[in-house]
């Protein structure tokens, strides 16, 4: 996939502009391990954009070598709580053509992320939603877990008060025995070693667990074991650390 010629692609009198979706990086790591070149060129011209975070997108924008000055570029800021009506007033000049966009915090935007409404109302006024290469934890991670790829569930954040949470990741297992359907689940941070303390205590001791941390990072640590292989091993260092958990339930 290459981006698109100065001139071609962007629309333009009769026709609808495009919303790109652009990857970001999942920690510090060069943007060139991570990102094509092409993606970078088409980021680094884009001089609007709609994001989660417009001190995260910045930092992005200034790593792709933005062609404009950082203030100059317009970064719409999404929320939980945008209204509809919100997004489409931003989407509004791509009826006409040009070009527009779209960042996540970490990662690939509209993947187990807000910027999924955002290509929702896109497709509903008729323009023209590009998805371009780059970081997925959540794809990273299956690949690296050895579990199964073909089915899969990503649930986001577990419950956090313990009793409902260890209802929830017995649940889950149950749903993976029945199906071979590997879960996947994330945690804050500052979270991750009490979520990995209960998945030792909830679940079976032939399930198997991956751990997957700092992912495209110096850091990046991926294992795969039984829970009882877990229980007989030094809890990682996860504190502070992007992590996701997956397991599969036999």
């Amino acid at each position: 996939m290459s981006a698109p010629s100065s001139d071609a692609g962007r629309g333009g009198a009769g026709q609808p502009g495009q919303l790109h979706l652009i990857p970001v990086g999942l920690g510090e790591s060069p943007v060139g391990r991570w990102l094509p070149p092409e993606v970078q060129a088409l980021a680094a011209r884009l001089n609007t954009y709609i994001a989660e975070n417009a001190k995260t997108a910045r930092a992005f924008l200034k790593q792709v070598g933005a062609i404009r000055p950082l203030q100059d570029i317009v970064i719409h800021t999404l929320t939980d709580r945008t209204d509809a009506g919100q997004i489409q007033d931003w989407l509004q000049p791509l009826k006409h053509g040009g070009e527009m966009g779209l960042v996540s915090e970490a990662g690939c935007p509209a993947v187990a992320d807000p910027g999924a409404r955002v290509a929702d109302i896109a497709h509903g006024m008729g323009l023209t939603v590009r998805p371009w290469v780059g970081p997925s934890s959540i794809l990273l991670a299956l690949m690296a877990s050895g579990l199964d790829g073909q089915r899969f569930a990503f649930h986001g954040y577990a419950p956090v008060e313990p009793n409902e949470r260890m209802r929830q990741l017995r649940a889950w297992e149950q749903n993976s025995a029945r199906g071979n359907q590997t879960q996947m689940l994330i945690e804050t941070p500052y979270r991750n070693a009490a979520m990995f303390a209960a998945l030792l205590g909830a679940l079976r001791g032939d399930t198997r667990l991956c751990v997957a941390r700092s992912l495209t990072t110096t850091e990046e640590w991926i294992r795969t074991r039984t829970i009882a292989d877990w229980k007989s091993r030094p809890a990682p260092d996860l504190d502070k650390k992007p992590t996701l958990f997956l397991y599969l339930a036999r």
